[in-house]
């Protein structure tokens, strides 16, 4: 089996995989934009500058990076209807992150987030899940005091899963109700109501995942981390190794294993296969914002954010100058009793230099 240059109408931006005769040839590229005459390398790339606008919006607090998983069964169903079960992630994600934060229980505040779909693992299988990058906080209802999370963690991950299972699986169920899923080839059994009720119960007495850590590195690891996916497809260059008419070689990292890496060598059509899972509908918007970060207010509401953590700030600052300064003054006790001493007269260094005793009992 051979492969020559090979096309896809349907990858973003005319992506082109090049599956040569030799391992050292092996690319992928993406081609210019019909009838601007303009090489890729002659303006910045589109994650490039997405990286650096998002980077002129980071207020100055920590960062927090959540991500949600659906289960693999329900990747039948991915595949069958991309674009809803992909809003719906959206959807659900947003939303659990939103009602939580909102709740005076946890924070009570509105927070903003940059949610960003993958649909890949490493050894690219279809694998979706939400990667979202949150400011630590967000804005009291009033929108007069930045509200900072009572939690390391920012919102508890417990919650976070069961009500993001609750939301998916409700939107699932209207969809499937209203019979706008499509349940075909490996989905076919879906179709039937009472199979879907059983598969619905089932998922939704098993935990789901999310994960949330606090960006050690400072938002910008979790920018440039997002930002080295935002506009790649499955599989980027470095890893491909080897290609010899019949089988494709690349690296992976198993992360079920402790993230160990090694090789995985496919069939020539595996690999197609799976590289294929991942092409989005036409025109998906696979980035998107959510609460104070939305189109409509961003550019308003950070400007707001922005002058309420400064002035908190500030009050924090004064309010520890002031606490340091009460506990300096009863720092002293009697070596005796222990009691607070009292100051009853203070003596300049010219004033002690003249002592030729002095009792400090």
């Amino acid at each position: 089996m051979r492969f020559g240059l090979f096309c896809v109408a349907a990858l973003p931006r005319s992506a082109v995989i090049a599956m040569p005769a030799r391992a050292a040839d092996i690319r992928l590229s993406r081609t210019t934009r019909a009838g601007t005459g303009t090489a890729p390398s002659a303006r910045p790339k589109l994650g490039e500058r997405w990286l650096a606008t998002r980077e002129r919006e980071l207020l100055a607090t920590s960062y927090f990076h959540v991500v949600f998983t659906v289960p693999h069964e329900l990747n039948v169903l991915a595949l069958e209807n991309p674009r809803l079960f992909y809003d719906l992630l959206f959807t659900a994600s947003a939303q659990t992150l939103l009602e939580i934060a909102i709740d005076p229980k946890h924070l009570g505040a509105e927070i903003g987030l940059i949610s960003i779909l993958h649909t890949w693992g490493q050894n690219l299988l279809l694998h979706p899940h939400i990667h979202c990058a949150i400011p630590a906080g967000g804005l009291s209802p009033d929108h007069r005091r930045w509200v900072r999370p009572r939690y390391p963690f920012f919102l508890p991950v417990k919650i976070l899963s069961r009500v993001f299972r609750g939301k998916f699986l409700a939107g699932l169920k209207r969809l499937h109700s209203r019979n706008r899923l499509c349940c075909n080839g490996p989905a076919a059994a879906l179709a039937d109501p009472q199979q879907f009720a059983k598969l619905m119960r089932r998922l939704h007495r098993h935990d789901w995942v999310v994960y949330a850590k606090a960006a050690f590195g400072g938002p910008m690891q979790v920018l440039r981390y997002l930002g080295r996916y935002t506009h790649r497809v499955a599989i980027s260059n470095h890893r491909l190794l080897a290609f010899d008419q019949e089988r494709v070689t690349f690296r992976w990292k198993d992360y079920a294993h402790g993230g160990k890496q090694g090789r995985m060598t496919l069939a020539a059509t595996e690999f197609l296969r799976r590289f294929f899972l991942h092409v989005l509908p036409r025109g998906f918007v696979r980035i998107r914002h959510f609460g104070f970060l939305t189109n409509r207010f961003r550019a308003s509401r950070l400007a707001l954010s922005r002058q309420l953590l400064s002035s908190n700030s500030s009050t924090l600052v004064e309010a520890a100058s002031c606490k340091a300064s009460a506990e300096g003054s009863s720092v002293w006790h009697c070596p005796r009793c222990g009691a607070t001493m009292i100051v009853v007269q203070r003596f300049t260094a010219a004033e002690l230099s003249t002592c030729t005793f002095f009792d400090s009992s």
